[in-house]
Formats: C-alpha cells, structure tokens, sequence
C-alpha cells in the first residue's frame, strides 16, 4: 500500500550538496550546545549559489536530500563524540505532510544511530509563509514527534511577532541585523530586551546569530541571551566541527 503525499513517492531529482556545520555555544559552558547544519555545493560552494540552482518544483527533493546530508555529515564529522544537537534547515513550504515528509529523515537517524532527540528543526521567517496554519502543524507534530523547532532570522522577515503570537517554538535566532553593533545602539537593545522577556515568558530559548565582536557578546550576555552563534566564536567548517574559541570575560567579571 502506498503511503504520503505525491511528492513523496514520486520526487527522483538528485542534487549534489556537502554540508559545513557552524557551533551554537552556550555562553555558560563554552561547549557546543548544537550544530547548525549549512548546505555547500561539493566543494564548498556558498548556500546562495546552491540555493539558487533549485527550481521551484523541485523544493521538495532538495529539502529531503538536504536532511539527509545533514545527519550523514554530521555524524561523519564526528558529532556523535559529543552531546551537541543538530540543527537542519527546513523549507514550510515544501512540507506537504509532517509525517509523511519526515520518514526518510527518520530512516537515515536510525541507519547513522543518531538521536533523534537531539535534531533540531529551523526555518527562516524571511521565507513568505503561503500558510502560517501549515507551519503551526508542522511545529506542533514536530513537537509530538519529540524533536525541537527554531525560528532563524527572527526579527528580519515577513512577520515578526505575529508569527510568534500564532505559534511558539522551542528556539527564536535573533537576526544579525539586530545583533550588529547592539554595543553602540541604544535602539537595537532596547529591542532586543524587548524580544528576550517575551521568549522567557513563553518559555522560548533565545540564540543570538551572526556574533562577530566582543563588545557584541558582552552586551548580549548581560541582556540574558546564553546561546551564541558567529565568526567570533567559530566558523563554519566544511563537513568538520570547527574549533570553538570563547571570548575572554569582561575584566569586571574576572575581579
């Protein structure tokens, strides 16, 4: 008997991608708390020109192929030596049924015996929603299913809070843009407090994305965000977990 949506069954279109994963530290151990996983072309090629190689009708293959290669790099790299998480990059818009599109996901968990408790499933508000209702069920079967959910580039997109106040996920990445240079702008934090004593009263974990200073860090830090992301702790490594380096503690702290 066959099961799942069309697309499911039918998809054959294959692309050639690699994976480089970037660490998501927590600030109050400086281990990796999770590994974001990036699409490269086969030799390291950018995300935007892979990225832009994928016509429209093919959405789904590349989105099921890129879970794929995400969980066997990850585990090739070595992932499994730690207790990091990893976090996959998912497109709404292309998941046609939660559990249907989720199988072969599963499928390659189980043959790399990688937890599935431990994957991590982030899409970007900047992408249209052509149904928010979709992408709450998605969320929620996700939730059942015992993975977690993140919103990447929050603050950055076509919603914003109102995206946020239709349906919470475990994780919200604040957008570089709010993040540069929130050291010398009294606007971008009051913004990102702002946004922080909302994801605490819903019980959201706040990452910050895109760090690339100190003073950056520092500010964030005393704002309350724990989970970090940036060229300032790591850069990506092509299908490797890149070395973490911690940024030395304010001298007011160290006294």
């Amino acid at each position: 008997m066959q099961t799942g949506c069309v697309a499911c069954r039918t998809e054959r279109r294959t692309f050639d991608i690699a994976m480089a994963f970037q660490p998501i530290v927590d600030a109050e151990t400086g281990l990796p708390f999770a590994y974001e996983a990036l699409v490269r072309g086969p030799s390291g090629e950018g995300a935007g020109e892979v990225l832009g190689s994928v016509a429209p009708e093919d959405r789904y293959a590349f989105d099921q192929q890129c879970r794929v290669a995400a969980i066997e790099d990850a585990v090739a790299a070595g992932i499994l030596d730690t207790e990091a998480r990893l976090s996959i990059n998912f497109l709404p818009n292309a998941v046609y049924s939660p559990v249907a599109c989720i199988q072969l996901t599963l499928k390659t968990a189980h043959a790399t015996e990688f937890p599935t408790d431990r994957l991590i499933f982030e899409f970007t508000e900047s992408e249209e929603m052509a149904d928010t209702d979709h992408v709450a069920n998605i969320v929620e079967s996700y939730r059942k299913m015992g993975f977690a959910t993140a919103i990447d580039d929050f603050g950055a997109g076509h919603a914003g809070l109102r995206l946020l106040a239709n349906f919470q996920t475990d994780f919200i990445k604040l957008d570089m843009d709010l993040i540069r240079g929130i050291d010398a702008s009294l606007p971008r934090r009051l913004i990102v407090e702002g946004v922080v004593r909302i994801a605490e009263s819903l019980d959201i974990r706040v990452i910050a994305e895109g760090i690339e200073t100190v003073p950056e860090y520092d500010v964030l830090r005393e704002i309350g965000v724990r989970y970090f992301q940036g060229y300032l702790l790591a850069r990506p490594g092509f299908r490797c977990l890149p070395t973490i380096v911690m940024p030395d503690p304010p001298l007011a702290a160290v006294a």
